[in-house]
């Protein structure tokens, strides 16, 4: 593997086999992903941020011949709309895929409006040979409407989206940003995901009284992903903010201690893997 170019020259220098993905983590909840016909991004965070521990390898302009890029909310480390025209510009086939009640923000970030696409929980999409199913994810624009699903202040639509992927023979579950709700765990155990990618940077008062809508502990992401049947988790949403931070070694004690038989990938920041479920065809 070539230790050459951005994050996503490495990623397409590895090899993919049939029956696989390739992945490379962005920090926080961003991803690339790849198959033998399409590259998606998820959650990418490229623009540069005040407080945040480290830049992107990965300019906007250089996100060249990428098909889809998923954004799970508004939030800037989910849907960074300083870097979107140019992510757009140097990607002109691919489609921006959002909830339904930020289209508008995504267009009026400079996004032409039919490469915008709103979805909602139960909806698929088909897109490059990837399949996009959308879940809901409980959380908030601030704490003020926290811990929902958005909808009072969206018509009654769900404003915070997790994405179920498949891809390469590969069932993906990204949650976005997200605590545990009722019937989470039924809704994505009959999913039969293959691998979770779970926040784990959690919550409390102090983080909540500065603002911050919190998420799953590594504890609680642990629990999920047991839940679920998830054949692996992959723990995201906890390097970026000093003062917001989760820790991989958390969840890896947990699986250990309470939740044997979970497999744990904790990916080295832009080095991209190989995702084999052994589950499909």
């Amino acid at each position: 593997m070539t230790t050459d170019g951005s994050p996503l020259d490495r990623l397409r220098a590895l090899d993919v086999p049939d029956g696989a993905i390739g992945l490379s983590w962005l920090g926080q909840a961003g991803f690339i992903l790849r198959t033998g016909g399409a590259t998606a991004l998820i959650d990418p965070f490229l623009a540069p941020y005040r407080g945040r521990g480290y830049e992107s390898a990965l300019p906007p302009d250089g996100v060249r011949d990428v098909d889809l890029v998923l954004c799970t909310h508004e939030h800037v480390d989910h849907f960074d709309a300083a870097s979107a025209p140019a992510i757009a510009a140097a990607s002109p086939g691919a489609v921006f895929v959002v909830p339904t009640p930020i289209v508008d923000m995504v267009t009026e970030a400079g996004i032409a409006a039919d490469r915008v696409v709103g979805l909602q929980p139960g909806e698929t999409l088909d897109l490059a040979g990837v399949t996009i199913g959308a879940v809901p994810a409980l959380h908030g624009v601030t704490m003020e409407d926290a811990y929902t699903f958005g909808e009072a202040m969206s018509d009654g639509l769900v404003r915070f989206l997790g994405y179920v992927v498949d891809a390469g023979g590969v069932r993906l579950y990204h949650a976005g940003d997200t605590i545990h709700y009722d019937g989470m765990e039924r809704r994505l155990g009959d999913l039969a995901i293959d691998l979770a990618l779970l926040p784990i940077n959690g919550r409390d008062h102090e983080r909540e009284a500065r603002g911050i809508v919190g998420n799953l502990s590594a504890r609680e992401a642990a629990w999920l992903a047991t839940e679920i049947g998830a054949g692996a988790v992959v723990p995201m949403h906890h390097d970026l903010f000093a003062r917001n931070r989760g820790y991989p070694a958390h969840l890896v004690e947990s699986v250990e201690r309470d939740h044997p038989g979970v497999s744990v990938l904790v990916p080295v920041r832009e080095r991209p893997f190989v995702f084999s479920s052994g589950r499909r065809p």
